[in-house]
């Protein structure tokens, strides 16, 4: 579903149960108004949580550890007349009652529920199924079929009933899985299913998963690793019951799974690729650039900055060749790039050590660039063998509040000859620090905002922090060998070209090739990470579109900043005014850092 355009970030949960009312309080009217709207964000907050069970867990609520999300037709439908009572609910707000700070809670609140009633007219929720499976997007998501096993390896088994818990789980898989068959057969009566391209790669994924002995079921892990608090007779049975669970129910749906993508749906998928040749195409890519860049740009006029951006970013790459002592032509210098192997590792092992070793090397640089700092930690840890064929780079996995989990930045090391090191600078400023890190970290420490900002998440707000992030590195002085620089530059022309192909295969009819050709004469990344990267968009329309529009915008807003306060600017302020209201529409970021400048400015002159 769309839901993960705005989603739900990880960390703690709400305090009050389920149904738990705010008390009205007795003072004037205005107070009233505000009490009601909180109740409203309270009371939904905890639907959304008992709505998305498998949410709730990541999150440390066990409440619903038992169960699966209802994907049925039935439940989503319910979903869709819920968001429409709570829109009618706003509407009895009186918004003239509320405090500036509530107004914002209001906004933000109301934008969602019109989002998800706007979404809702897509059936977006008839494709439940791509390549990528529950992650990294699937965080914010239902876990996909291929990928539910991984959902144990965010959950704590410290007591019984967190394994009687999840052997529920592992007995209702059966539904779950049978409710996404369904949504995906009503997509190929309604002509809604990815291209045939992206689809080819899910078998694969499950074949690695039809074990013949239940224990070798990634499903399984919890029961290799029991607390010593839980005894050896409990241990016992409860592993028994797991395996039977997992041969009885689990692993025949996974292969009724496979055969019903292999046997019937992969062959009703188009050859095409683009958003343009479903239902409404057109008008769905529309809704999905605004929505997931959070403003009122086009397709068209994405596409024209997208050009605008590679053009401006290969004179730049030009320059930076020179410094390199490069003799040929930039083509040659992008060969030269990805073919050398001084620029790979050799084993993926030597390239998670590096990966640590750079993440150590930061963390101390940042106190030049950031006032406040997240309490809660993060590792560097290796992308699961299981899916990093099929998946990008790295990727940043938030932390859980409660200090359960720290934050976990994922790198690839699947082929790590084709991982130049050229590329983790930048990477590891955009996934761990002072990226992903810092901004769901933060938002998620600010206790006085409602959960569903500290936990919500505008993809362009939050992917184009992370890219800005990654131009951080000179300030920080990381990128002062021109071979570290220049990946900085192909980072940032990889989201450049993203504008150019996402809006050319849904907008304009490109084909698959074409995306894939304009990339790697754009681009020095490797045709692997290039062809995961074009068939990432092609199932996720319009996602790709959030970092590089997010990026230009904070980069302005900074431009803004240092115009109008000289001397007085202060950088650390400025990132703090950005990161410690939670994640934000890109209007309501900038009305925000204007609202500061005005401040700081007002008083720059009174001090003089």
């Amino acid at each position: 579903m769309l839901r993960a355009v705005r989603g739900w970030m990880l960390g703690v949960i709400a305090s009050l149960p389920l149904g738990t009312a705010v008390a009205a309080p007795t003072v004037k009217a205005k107070s009233s108004a505000g009490a009601t709207l909180n109740a409203l964000i309270q009371s939904e907050w905890q639907y959304q949580l008992e709505r998305s069970p498998t949410y709730a867990s990541v999150l440390g609520d066990r409440r619903w550890n038992d169960r699966w999300d209802d994907r049925s037709l039935g439940g989503i439908e319910a979903d869709h007349q819920h968001s429409l009572k709570v829109l009618a609910k706003l509407d009895a707000v009186d918004r003239k009652q509320l405090s500036a700070r509530e107004l914002l809670d209001y906004e933000l609140f109301r934008r969602d529920y019109e989002t998800w009633v706007e979404e809702h007219r897509f059936k977006w929720y008839l494709l439940p199924t791509n390549q990528m499976g529950g992650l990294p997007e699937g965080i914010r998501q239902p876990p996909g079929i291929q990928t539910a096993y991984q959902f144990a390896d965010t959950l704590r088994f410290d007591t019984v009933k967190d394994y009687e818990d999840w052997i529920a789980r592992l007995g209702s898989f059966g539904t779950y899985a049978e409710q996404v068959t369904a949504l995906m057969r009503e997509g190929m009566r309604e002509h809604r299913v990815h291209p045939k391209v992206a689809l080819q790669r899910i078998p694969p994924q499950l074949e690695k998963q039809l074990v013949d002995e239940p224990t070798r079921s990634g499903f399984y892990g919890p029961f290799t690793r029991f607390p010593a608090s839980i005894s050896a007779s409990e241990q016992a049975r409860l592993a028994t019951a797991g395996k039977a669970a997992i041969a009885t129910t689990v692993l025949p749906a996974l292969r009724r799974f496979h055969a019903f993508l292999t046997q019937e749906y992969i062959a009703a998928a188009p050859e095409q690729v683009g958003a343009w040749q479903l239902p409404e195409g057109a008008q769905l890519y529309a809704f999905m650039a605004r929505t997931f860049t959070t403003t009122r740009l086009t397709p068209e006029e994405i596409h024209a900055l997208g050009l605008s951006e590679v053009q401006r970013l290969r004179a730049e790459m030009e320059v930076v060749k020179v410094k390199a002592g490069f003799q040929g032509t930039l083509p040659e210098f992008f060969r030269f790039l990805r073919d050398d192997p001084r620029f790979y590792s050799t084993t993926g092992e030597d390239l998670l050590m590096r990966y640590r070793a750079l993440s150590k090397r930061i963390d101390p640089l940042l106190v030049k660039l950031f006032k406040t700092f997240p309490r809660l930690p993060y590792g560097v840890e290796a992308t699961p063998d299981e899916m990093a064929p099929d998946t990008t780079t790295g990727f940043y996995y938030p932390a859980a509040s409660d200090g359960s989990r720290p934050g976990t930045y994922l790198v690839n090391l699947y082929r790590p000859e084709t991982r130049p090191r050229w590329e983790m600078v930048p990477l590891t400023l955009h996934e761990a620090v002072p990226g992903h890190h810092f901004q769901t970290s933060l938002a998620a420490e600010q206790a006085s905002l409602p959960e569903f900002r500290r936990f919500g998440y505008y993809v362009a707000y939050g992917e184009g922090w992370a890219l800005y992030c990654e131009t951080l590195g000179d300030e920080l002085g990381l990128y002062e060998d021109p071979y570290d620089k220049f990946g900085q530059l192909a980072y940032d022309m990889w989201r450049a070209v993203r504008l150019v192909v996402d809006t050319g295969m849904h907008a304009k009819r490109w084909t698959r090739q074409q995306a894939i050709d304009y990339f790697l004469e754009n681009s020095p990344r490797p045709m692997l990470d290039i062809t995961n990267e074009i068939d990432r968009y092609i199932v996720w329309p319009g996602q790709a579109l959030a970092y590089k529009v997010g990026q230009l915008k904070i980069r302005e807003l900074r431009t803004r900043a240092e115009k109008a306060l000289g001397p007085a600017f202060d950088v650390r302020a400025f990132h703090d005014v950005v990161l410690l209201d939670g994640s934000l529409p890109l209007d309501v970021l900038e009305r925000k850092v204007e609202a500061w400048i005005a401040a700081s400015a007002g008083g720059r002159h009174m001090n003089h």
